[in-house]
């Protein structure tokens, strides 16, 4: 379904902000995705709740990264919430997702390979290398390692779909702008329609969606704004 290819980043701090956003936009959006800013001030179980008693599918943006023993036992207990989907960061190494992957159960598992907030000069500074084959070696592993799909900036899809391996992945991209809002703290950014176009399973849309600017109207126009870009090239 078209709503399928939207994913709406809930970045608030509490539940209170998120409800009429839940209620409003369930209708016409896959999946809300839930970070860290509200999963620790709410609580995870208490949130992915929320959203699913509002009829709506959770993305856990927990971004896991840490030994592989933790990420497996922190990757059973999301799963066992029942969420859509949830990631681990690529750099936390293979065996890491390997034993993400492990437990998923239902879930689809995501691996992150280079924030959207970076850019070329960061990401060299951070991994030591470009961003592009900072995220080619990151998919590679994640693909060795079994993971559903890949966390990337819409930029990466262009040199990622070229490779006929990395087309078994998902491609689920951050850093989507309209051409009608504002950039914010993204560096490498698509419109939704350049991001399906290039080949974007699902595109994560915030403060577009839950805050748009006033001649847009409700977050309900901005996603139905949205909708009716990805209809004209789906």
């Amino acid at each position: 379904m078209l709503k399928d290819k939207i994913i709406v980043a809930l970045d608030v701090d509490c539940l209170n902000k998120a409800e009429s956003l839940v209620a409003d936009l369930a209708p016409y959006v896959g999946c809300f995705k839930v970070g860290l800013e509200l999963l620790t001030a709410e609580g995870a179980p208490r949130v992915v709740d929320f959203v699913h008693r509002a009829g709506g599918q959770v993305f856990f943006d927990g971004k896991f990264h840490d030994i592989p023993n933790t990420i497996e036992k922190a990757s059973r207990a999301t799963a066992a919430l029942g969420v859509k989907m949830f990631n681990v960061y690529a750099s936390a190494g293979i065996e890491a997702m390997k034993a993400a992957n492990h437990v998923k159960g239902k879930s689809l598992l995501l691996a992150v390979t280079v924030l959207t907030s970076m850019n070329e000069e960061s990401c060299r500074s951070v991994y030591g290398t470009s961003v592009e084959d900072t995220v080619k070696r990151f998919a590679k592993q994640a693909l060795e390692a079994g993971v559903d799909g890949l966390v990337c900036s819409s930029q990466d899809l262009l040199f990622l779909n070229s490779d006929p391996d990395m087309k078994k992945l998902m491609k689920i991209t951050p850093g989507v702008r309209p051409a009608w809002a504002e950039s914010n703290d993204q560096k490498r950014v698509f419109t939704p329609r350049e991001a399906i176009q290039a080949g974007a399973t699902a595109l994560v849309i915030g403060r577009p969606i839950t805050q748009p600017p006033w001649e847009i109207g409700s977050p309900v126009e901005a996603v139905k704004r949205i909708l009716d870009e990805l209809a004209q090239v789906l």
